[in-house]
């Protein structure tokens, strides 16, 4: 069985980040996100992996290398436009072959991975599998359809008025049947070529399509606010450990990660945090559910429930929350500005002013 990693796409909504990096390397915990979807194929006991890049391929490629690392073999697929998951599939004929496999979205990320489903897949060998979870809005999502028996037997793609509110997943499993449904299909109104219409077509055939929904953690960190989510949850797991400097002046609270290189001055770290090699924390404080990136310099603030990509410095600011920082990025106080006030005040007006 193999794997097809899908590593391209623009990443649009979370630019001005996506604008210089992959979003697929954005980290959470100070790992990219992508490396916890190649982890949980290696668990899975899948070991070839190709990968569909597009305009971000240089520095995937040189983020997972070879696999080697994670115990894959990784084959890189050029995709030239980003034209939908069934056109990544269609491009990945040849590779793919005759093989059973998982299509992985690099960008999503599952607590728990998917040993079990695979193992599930591998047992039943349906035509198509998907995983399905409850979501709040359905809307920006895939959707899909269930009879009483719980049978998939209808597929939308970010539907305006959802008939469920069962998302799909970013993990499918297919068999080589997939092939053909992806050949028959016609691009959808966003000109691209949907996984959903090509597992509709299967549906329509009559071949076997089945679903698991997930109760799970799952997470698409294609935002801000679920790349911080998905940060907080795999905060919770890490363990403690101290490998760097924490002088005596300083606290650390709780599942704080310190790591090798990193000096923590005068300052109190609650976790669950992690800092990472080489960066400095001075007179500053630093709350649960925040990751610091390498070389990094946090001095006279504080910072809780964000993300601090690696060679930033953020001094004298107050409190930062909620926030995702980037690579080499420099937060500094505003210069101050005199304050005045600017008023226009009609005939008999009474005006108090607290300076």
């Amino acid at each position: 069985m193999k794997a097809l990693v899908l590593s391209g796409g623009a990443g649009t909504r979370l630019r001005p980040i996506t604008h210089t990096s992959a979003k697929q390397l954005v980290p959470v915990a100070n790992k990219p996100v992508l490396f916890y979807g190649l982890e949980s194929l290696a668990d899975a006991g899948i070991t070839d992996v190709g990968m569909i890049v597009g305009d971000s391929a240089a520095e995937i490629e040189d983020a997972v290398g070879d696999g080697s690392k994670f115990g894959l073999q990784v084959t890189y697929i050029p995709q030239e436009e980003p034209l939908g998951l069934a056109h990544a599939v269609l491009i990945a004929r040849d590779w793919l072959g005759d093989d059973d496999f998982v299509m992985y979205l690099g960008d999503n990320f599952i607590v728990g991975g998917i040993t079990g489903l695979v193992e599930e897949f591998r047992r039943h060998r349906p035509d198509a599998q998907i995983l399905l979870t409850r979501v709040a809005d359905a809307r920006s999502f895939g959707v899909a359809e269930l009879d009483p028996s719980g049978q998939v037997i209808g597929l939308e793609e970010k539907p305006d008025d959802p008939k469920s509110d069962l998302a799909l997943v970013g993990v499918y499993l297919f068999t080589p049947a997939i092939h053909e449904a992806a050949r028959a299909i016609k691009p959808s109104w966003r000109g691209e070529l949907e996984i959903t219409h090509a597992i509709q077509h299967l549906i329509d055939s009559r071949a076997d399509v089945r679903c698991t929904v997930i109760q799970g953690y799952w997470k698409d960190t294609g935002n801000v606010v679920d790349m911080l989510e998905v940060n907080r949850s795999v905060l919770e797991g890490v363990e403690r450990r101290i490998d760097g400097d924490v002088d005596d002046r300083s606290e650390t609270i709780g599942r704080v990660v310190v790591e090798e290189g990193a000096r923590i001055v005068n300052s109190r770290i609650v976790g669950p945090a992690v800092i990472g090699a080489g960066t400095v924390v001075s007179d500053s404080y630093v709350g649960p559910f925040t990751s610091v990136a390498e070389n990094c310099r946090i001095t006279d603030s504080e910072l809780e429930f964000s993300i601090v990509l690696r060679d930033s410095s953020i001094d004298g600011v107050g409190r930062i929350e909620s926030s995702l920082i980037g690579r080499h990025v420099e937060v500094t106080p505003a210069p101050g500005v005199p304050s005045a006030h600017r008023l226009v005040l009609g005939d008999h007006s009474k005006v108090q002013i607290h300076s």
